[in-house]
């Protein structure tokens, strides 16, 4: 069965919300995914929700990291939530800095970062 990572548009936002785990195959189809959806909607801007995802694996940790530059090169400002401790360390340990990425602690308050950010 391939369950897709359903990806929600709300005005000229895509909300992300990562509900399982990811193996490889699945992080490249979300990517590929949220690239052709920033291109088809014309988004200006993404959240990424990862609040239940407990741990990440290198590969994915990288896929992840793409998928933000790859989403700011098309344009479209990205918010990160619910980041929880193992994965930040993992992505940390990796050298995966995710600077000049918004995060927040939660989808509500990433939603409102982001907006106050596409209105600036």
């Amino acid at each position: 069965m391939n369950m897709r990572i359903p990806i929600l548009k709300l005005d000229e936002i895509l909300i992300v919300s990562i509900q399982w785990e990811l193996d490889d195959q699945k992080a490249i189809q979300f990517q590929e995914d949220l690239l052709n959806k920033i291109h088809g909607t014309s988004a200006r801007g993404v959240v990424i929700d990862l609040t239940p995802i407990d741990f990440i694996d290198s590969f994915i940790a990288k896929v992840l990291g793409d998928v933000i530059s790859m989403s700011r090169l098309m344009g479209a400002k990205v918010v990160i939530t619910g980041i929880q401790p193992g994965v930040a360390i993992t992505l940390i340990e990796l050298g995966i800095r995710l600077e000049n990425v918004m995060t927040a602690l939660d989808l509500e308050n990433g939603l409102a970062r982001l907006r106050a950010e596409l209105e600036a």
